[in-house]
């Protein structure tokens, strides 16, 4: 879970230390600073703090304490290696060089010598909020290109790459026996004459519209992404022969039924969809999958277009 923090935004910080005036005063300084303080008794309690979903992103543990120490919290911390960091001030009363590298060798982060200088822990704990902060752009940041890297630049929806990864794993979950995986493979009809009349930009333009409608269209649990060109799959899970088809019926419908506007230009569109499935238990591949659905939506294109034509992968099976 990534946990963003902005400007004026209340920062979390754990107080483990298990004397109660100590916390207090630790409690008092941070609230004054406009940190919220979270307060652990003894190291299990702030341990159980720092594992929950939504941990404290900066964390003041006493060296020594009932139950874990702040050390062994640090390396608990360090060897767990997940995200979201939690920056760690160890709070001590050794002050010899020898403690603090030990301390700092742990998995903490700075360290401040009771008893505190309040101006001290204030400038540590801002140069804490700075580390999290900045690991907070930077995750931010990596899930946009990660998001990025999984969309089609021209229709925003999920690319071949992506819907060929999650037809994988839905496969797989089909040969448990988990629900059958209805898969479509729609296909424009007559797109290449957008491009040769009105030029590609505006082929572009209708993909974009059509993605939009269809996108609008499917089910909130399906995958919709582009195979290449004209062409788009979508998987959808849970759906036999018969729901399949009657779901790719009303995709085909949302097309045809509405003329299409695209900088005042009015125009009809159809597409054509071949349709397969993987029912439970089954053990067909993907590539037979998509063969299966290729090839009914060749038939579809070869007997009128702007229709619905279903094969099971199981004949390709029968068939090799």
């Amino acid at each position: 879970m990534i946990c963003e923090q902005h400007p004026g935004t209340t920062v979390k910080v754990l107080v483990a230390d298990d004397s109660l005036v100590m916390r207090r005063l630790l409690e008092a300084s941070i609230s004054s600073w406009g940190y919220e303080p979270v307060s652990a008794a003894d190291g299990d309690q702030a341990w159980e703090i720092l594992s929950s979903p939504d941990p404290p992103p900066i964390a003041i543990l006493d060296w020594m304490m009932p139950g874990l120490s702040g050390l062994a919290i640090c390396r608990r911390l360090r060897e767990r290696q997940v995200q979201p960091y939690v920056y760690v001030i160890l709070l001590t009363s050794r002050g010899l060089r020898e403690d603090i590298v030990e301390g700092l060798n742990s998995g903490a982060d700075d360290y401040v010598v009771k008893p505190f200088d309040k101006h001290e822990l204030e400038v540590r704990l801002r140069a804490g909020r700075r580390i999290i902060e900045l690991q907070a752009e930077l995750m931010s940041a990596q899930a946009r290109l990660r998001e990025q890297a999984m969309r089609d630049p021209l229709t925003g929806i999920w690319n071949r790459a992506c819907v060929l990864d999650t037809l994988e794993r839905e496969l797989e979950r089909a040969r448990r026996g988990a629900a059958p995986l209805g898969l479509l493979l729609l296909d424009l009809d007559r797109f290449k004459q957008f491009n040769d009349t009105r030029g590609h930009q505006f082929g572009d333009l209708v993909l974009r519209a059509f993605a939009d409608r269809i996108q609008a269209a499917v089910r909130s649990y399906d995958t919709f992404g582009r195979y290449g060109g004209e062409e788009f799959l979508i998987l959808a899970p849970g759906c036999s022969e018969q729901d399949l088809v009657r779901q790719a019926e009303r995709l085909r419908s949302a097309v045809a039924s509405t003329p299409f506007d695209i900088d005042g230009h009015q125009f009809s569109l159809t597409v054509s969809v071949g349709a397969s499935s993987a029912e439970p238990g089954s053990r067909v591949t993907s590539i037979e999958l998509i063969r299966a659905a290729d090839d009914a939506l060749y038939e579809a294109k070869r007997t009128g277009r702007n229709r619905v034509v279903y094969k099971p992968a199981s004949i390709l099976q029968r068939i090799d």
